[in-house]
């Protein structure tokens, strides 16, 4: 089996460690935190001192790290030089698409293949091997590259070159954040004019209302498939990750001269949310602030 590094074992890094693991690598594992540390060793991997130690001799470094600036600086300084020329490297952070491209760039000039490869799914499907994954980069980094994230997801999708796979996240998570919101809006509403909310989504579930926000992920408690909304809210997709992709996009869009009123609106309100102390909550929780549970302005 391959020699894995795995650089970055928060919330999402410890559960996608511990498949590859799981799957028979050898996974030598570092993050700043100890008690992630722990983690990771408790579920099969070989913990490290440093990113450069578990580089070393490595057949695939993977990072999941909080933002561009970490994931520059741990190639740049940590990654390269480290990993040997014939290692695979993929990040799977959500960082800017300008920073994705530099970075496989900067790569590439040292002599590697490298792929950006953000997720979705969330924390379950980080822990059950479900994510979908979505990859920029050439062809050739992309194939030796898929082996690993196919233990790690049940998609893995090409979307095109360098940064690719990062427009693609933020764009599907400007959808989810504004989609999100308008279900949330609409059961307030419905459960004001009088209609139970099962009801409500038993009818809209199977109408042309019907989308992911709704039917996979419902706002409401006891309504639909298990959610974060029948645990207070907590686990799931933190609100302040949503805030920070939404900011991403509408960065991307201004750097493109993108209209995009929707995505702009769900980036002021997620944000109202998260200053209102929801930052933690599940993004879905954004409806304790729609229908009168938070302090929010009211209609114009």
């Amino acid at each position: 089996m391959a020699k894995v590094a795995f650089i970055g074992l928060g919330n999402m890094g410890s559960g996608m460690a511990a498949n590859l693991a799981k799957a028979g690598h050898e996974v030598r594992a570092f993050d700043l935190s100890e008690a992630a540390l722990a983690k990771a060793e408790a579920a099969g991997c070989l913990r490290v001192a440093s990113a450069a130690e578990a580089a070393t001799d490595a057949d695939a470094v993977v990072t999941m790290l909080p933002a561009g600036k970490h994931v520059e600086d741990v190639y740049e300084n940590s990654i390269f030089g480290a990993a040997p020329k014939t290692a695979i490297l993929i990040d799977c952070s959500t960082i800017d698409v300008a920073t994705a491209r530099k970075v496989i760039a900067d790569a590439e000039a040292a002599g590697y293949q490298m792929v950006d490869a953000p997720v979705s799914g969330g924390i379950a499907a980080a822990e059950a091997g479900t994510l979908t994954f979505m990859c920029g980069g050439t062809e050739s980094a992309f194939a030796a590259a898929k082996p690993f994230l196919e233990i790690m997801g049940k998609a893995v999708i090409h979307a095109g070159g360098a940064g690719a796979g990062q427009a693609a996240k933020i764009c599907n998570n400007m959808l989810l954040g504004a989609s999100m919101v308008a279900t949330c809006e609409t059961f307030a509403l419905a459960q004001k004019l009088g209609l139970d909310p099962a009801t409500f989504y038993a009818i809209s579930s199977q109408a042309s209302g019907q989308c992911w926000s709704m039917t996979s992920y419902c706002p409401v408690p006891g309504v639909g498939p298990e959610t974060p909304a029948d645990r207070d809210y907590e686990g799931g997709f933190a609100t302040a990750l949503m805030l920070k992709d939404l900011k991403l996009a509408m960065e991307a869009a201004q750097s493109v001269d993108a209209y995009t009123p929707m995505g702009a609106e769900a980036e002021v309100l997620y944000e109202r949310f998260a200053n209102l102390g929801g930052a933690g909550k599940d993004f879905s929780a954004i409806i304790k602030m729609i229908d009168d549970s938070w302090p929010k302005p009211r209609n114009a």
